[in-house]
């Protein structure tokens, strides 16, 4: 999850989204990818992104998150696995995401080399509830099938 505010730009999927609101982080902060990425590493055993490209390396400040998942990808390679997979939950009281989800999928798809076919992104509000639904923030929550290869 990542903080909403004003100055930044939204970033979901590689996808820049108009809004007045943007997630903050020290990457481009895309709490999409940064779930998938996470529920990837989960898979490996790997620990989590905070681990592998930590916050307070400047090498990552505002790093595009679609980097970050090739770099993860390549640790999937050298675990001599692949992808299946991946289903993702954004949680966002605003802006509607489902005119972008389509380009977020192409993204995510040609960076795990799966087809679009394998990614499923779908979204839901907290019906005005908790930080999400006062707009102070977004989460996303992912789950990823991997094979050996």
């Amino acid at each position: 999850m990542h903080r909403l505010v004003a100055g930044r730009d939204l970033i979901l999927g590689g996808v820049k989204i108009p809004h007045v609101l943007g997630l903050l982080g020290h990457s481009d902060a895309d709490v999409l990818t940064h779930a998938v990425m996470d529920a990837i590493l989960g898979a490996l055993a790997q620990g989590d992104i905070g681990r592998h490209f930590p916050d307070t390396d400047p090498a990552y400040k505002d790093i595009a998150s679609l980097v970050l998942l090739a770099r993860v990808m390549a640790l999937v390679k050298q675990n001599r696995s692949r992808i299946n997979n991946v289903d993702v939950t954004i949680l966002a009281q605003n802006p509607k995401l489902m005119p972008y989800m389509a380009e977020m999928r192409r993204n995510l798809a040609e960076v795990m080399e799966i087809g679009i076919e394998d990614v499923n992104i779908k979204a839901t509000t907290t019906e005005g509830l908790g930080f999400v639904g006062r707009e102070q923030g977004m989460a996303a929550y992912a789950v990823v099938s991997i094979n050996e290869t």
